[in-house]
Parts: structure tokens; sequence; C-alpha cells
């Protein structure tokens, strides 16, 4: 049993997780299709969880009480190395405790873990948040999971959609420099479909900040030649981003959040900022999502 990768399975699915950023880095099923993007030039991760922000600050500044601490893009979990809890066939847990070294980043104590369970047709991740502090805990945190696009080779990436379990006719957010758009947007889900195209992405992610939804499916159009596809569900999270490259990279991400980042215009004190979870003094958030797959 590596100590850097563990592998879970159930029936015919595996997958397979990494200490490093406590990362999913495989799901595939028993056909030896490999649903998740496996980390090319175009972009080095797989899915990466974002904490303790989601998103960008301004300046890459977190303010607390007078002081300013360097918070990069999505947080630092991604880069992290976690400590394995629970290793078992079906399931695995990975723990992220506050150090001296995430204080210099972030002033507050923390426990994050990342429980991953496996079944025969889909693999969930609950994540929980626990404030080990004497004061509120300001967090938010995300998923980034990035699925190859098209999932089947020789699919047209624009014979893919996403269909919402409701329709989604609030506007969107967008991102100038990392920052939040003050201005909403049309958003561009046709009902409660999404086609997919690489001009989508022209102006960064696409953000859900009110969505209705709680779960996604990703697949290309009906009928035998679809190939495979994926449902994403959600609980807890209040946002969801939308992501790929516009040119040409072979993933999307399906992002659910619980946070966003900074409005262009925001410029104070870390607590005040919008999007964030607020946990009391020995309380705790948890926050979960499925990925389910198959194929036509």
């Amino acid at each position: 049993m590596s100590d850097d990768t563990h592998t879970l399975r159930s029936g015919a699915l595996t997958a397979a997780v990494k200490a490093h950023g406590a990362e999913l880095c495989s799901l595939k099923d028993g056909d030896g299709i490999e649903y998740l993007w496996q980390a090319g030039p175009e972009w080095p991760r797989h899915a990466p969880l974002l904490f303790p922000i989601v998103g960008r600050l301004a300046n890459d500044e977190l303010r607390h009480r007078g002081k300013t601490y360097r918070m990069t893009q999505h947080g630092f979990a991604r880069d992290s190395r976690f400590a394995w809890g629970e290793r078992a066939e079906s399931r695995c847990t990975l723990v992220l405790e506050d150090s001296e070294a995430t204080r210099t980043l972030y002033p507050f104590a923390f426990r994050l873990s990342a429980a991953y369970a496996i079944d025969e047709s889909g693999l969930d991740l609950t994540l929980t948040i626990a404030n080990t502090g004497k004061e509120t805990l300001p967090a938010s945190i995300g998923g980034h999971p990035a699925f190859n696009w098209p999932l089947r080779s020789g699919l047209a990436k624009e014979s893919y959609a996403l269909s919402f379990a409701h329709a989604e006719l609030s506007p969107v957010r967008r991102l100038d420099g990392g920052l939040l758009r003050a201005a909403a947007e049309p958003g561009p889900v046709k009902g409660t479909v999404l086609p997919l195209s690489e001009s989508l992405f022209v102006d960064d992610a696409i953000i859900f900040d009110r969505i209705d939804s709680n779960s996604a499916r990703y697949a290309a159009g009906q009928g035998a030649s679809a190939g495979p596809w994926l449902t994403m569900s959600w609980r807890g999270f209040r946002e969801l981003g939308v992501w790929s490259k516009p040119a040409g990279a072979p993933f999307l991400c399906i992002e659910p959040w619980r946070g966003y980042a900074s409005p262009a215009d925001f410029a104070g004190e870390f607590t005040d900022k919008p999007g964030l979870m607020h946990i009391a003094p020995g309380a705790e958030e948890s926050l979960s999502f499925r990925i389910e797959v198959g194929s036509s």
C-alpha cells in the first residue's frame, strides 16, 4: 500500500486518491474508461480541493485584525499533504490540520477532513471543516473535479451538454483578473440545458451564484452512440462553477462551491468577505458531492 496514493474499489469501479491535496486522481469503470482528466500540460491538476478560499482575494491578500497574510488563488489545501486516517477497500479519509506553516497564511485553527467512499455506481466525497479554535472560523470550500471532454474519443466536444435538475434562469457571474465582476450577466442555460462549447469559457468560469439545482448530468447527445456519462450531485454547497480553457483544453470542470472570489470592489476585512461560512468555536460544517458514472 503506497503512502502517497490509495486505490478504492467496489464492483468494477475503481478510484485513486493522493495524499497530496487529498486529490482524486482517477475514476474508472469496468470497461477501463477514465472519467477524470489526467493532468496534462493544459492544466496540471485532476480534482483539487479549494480551501480556505474559493477563487481569488484582491492582491492575494487576506486582512485580519490589522495584519495582512498572503493567500493565493483557491487557498493552500490543494498543495498540502494530508494525513491518512481510515484506509479501506472502498473508503478512505484524509485530514489536514492547522500548523505553524498554515498560520503564516491563514491565522485560524481548523481541521479539514476529506472522506471518500465508492460503490458500484459512483463515488462520494464528504468534506468536514471543524473549528478547533476559540474564535469564529471564516472559510470557504469547494471541489474542482475535471472530467475528460469528450468522455469518449471521436465525439465532438459540442455534442456534450450539462443538464440540470431544474431550470436555471438566473443571471450568472463572471471574473475579471480572478475577481468577481460587479454586474451579473444573462445566463447561458436554455431551460435546464447548458450546451457546451469552448467559446463559453473565453471569459473564464461560469459562476452560478443563485443555482436552484443540486445535480447536473454531463453527457453527449442521447442514443446508442452517446457513450459514457456522469452525474454530479451536491449537498451543502450553494454555488457552482463550470470551467475549461477556451483554446482546445480537453477537460471540463464541474465545481460545487461554498463561496466565491472576492468582488472586484471589496477590500475589507477577510471576515466580512461575501460568501464565507462562519463556523463557531467547537462547531463544524459538512458538505458533500457525488459523482455517478455510466454508459449508454
